[in-house]
């Protein structure tokens, strides 16, 4: 009878044992849409290396730039589908998911990144990672692209330089609006799909960072780029409730530190490439940029703002006036 119950421990132990020599590592597939050079690419190439770092052998983390593995239109769905476990895709894209955070799209509404960062991190900039909850998803933090400019294939100095115009636009009804807003036409395309429209003329022109315009090699085949500053491009670092729930605490807390580590170091590099990326543009001598004095901004201004108004009733006007007091 003892030898018995002695065969079953040690049997139980062995399995026991090979059960942890065996057991794999928890998987996190980092999905983005641009160049690894880019703040976004830095930064999800930034989060694999603190997690490796401090959870070897417990978490590996496998990351897929340049709509690798998804592009931001399909990413979400895979994501609650199980296919992929973290993502970065711009605020435009989870107007399925809620409504609010098309708030980052109102043009004109922040005047530079730092009012951008004073919201983003202001009580209501902190709710709205939450807001998103309720359709299985979980904000774990706002990343900074950088501010957007206008790309087109003629200087665009006033609103009425863009009428006729097609310009490529995320999946945002509120970029929609906004460029009808001053009578061009605005197409909703694939990030990845954008520098061959723009080469092929498919296109007139877009919107986008200087980053991404640099990375994304944007710059030769648009003459001229307008520095509006006129929107902001930022992304919402995303996982599945399912998955985040189903983590071990302290695992998910470390891969939450991480994050928030690898985070504060894509806005560095955010900050930096808006002014590196800006000059190697401008020193390639492909495209021309223009600067917009003070009397032709207030004109776009003008013409965009009542986008705000349009979109209140979505988002918010207590929000929108919370975003706009952090200019101040």
């Amino acid at each position: 009878m003892r030898f018995r119950a002695l065969s079953a421990a040690i049997a139980l132990s062995a399995v026991f044992l090979a059960g942890t020599v065996d057991a794999k590592p928890i998987m996190i597939k980092f999905s983005h849409v641009v160049a690894e050079n880019t703040p976004k690419g830095q930064m999800a190439n930034k989060f694999k290396q603190l997690v490796e770092e401090r959870l070897a052998g417990k978490v590996k983390v496998e990351v897929f730039p340049s709509s690798q593995l998804f592009g931001d239109n399909k990413v979400l769905e895979a994501m609650l589908l199980g296919d992929v476990q973290m993502a970065a895709p711009s605020l435009s894209k989870f107007k399925r998911y809620t409504k609010k955070l098309q708030l980052f799209d109102l043009p004109f509404l922040f005047k530079d990144i730092a009012a951008v960062d004073r919201f983003q991190r202001s009580a209501a900039g902190q709710k709205l990672l939450d807001s998103v909850k309720k359709k299985g998803l979980v904000g774990l933090g706002y990343l900074h692209n950088g501010m957007k400019q206008l790309s087109a294939s003629k200087p665009l100095l006033v609103p009425a330089d863009a009428s006729g115009l097609k310009f490529r636009i995320m999946s945002s009804d509120v970029l929609a609006a906004q460029f009808e807003a001053i009578n061009a036409n605005p197409l909703k395309k694939p990030f990845s799909e954008v520098f061959t429209l723009l080469q092929t003329k498919a296109i007139d022109g877009q919107e986008n960072s200087w980053s991404n315009i640099y990375s994304k090699k944007f710059f030769e085949v648009q003459p001229f780029i307008t520095e509006t500053n006129h929107g902001d491009l930022d992304y919402l670092v995303v996982t599945s409730k399912s998955f985040w729930d189903g983590l071990p605490a302290d695992i998910r807390a470390t891969v939450k530190k991480s994050l928030d580590e690898a985070i504060a170091f894509g806005n560095r590099v955010a900050a930096k490439k808006a002014v590196s990326d800006r000059q190697k543009i401008i020193d390639s001598g492909r495209t021309k940029v223009l600067s917009l004095t003070a009397a032709q901004r207030a004109l776009w201004v003008a013409a965009m703002k009542p986008v705000w108004k349009k979109f209140e009733g979505q988002i918010g006007k207590d929000l929108i006036d919370a975003a706009y007091a952090s200019n101040k």
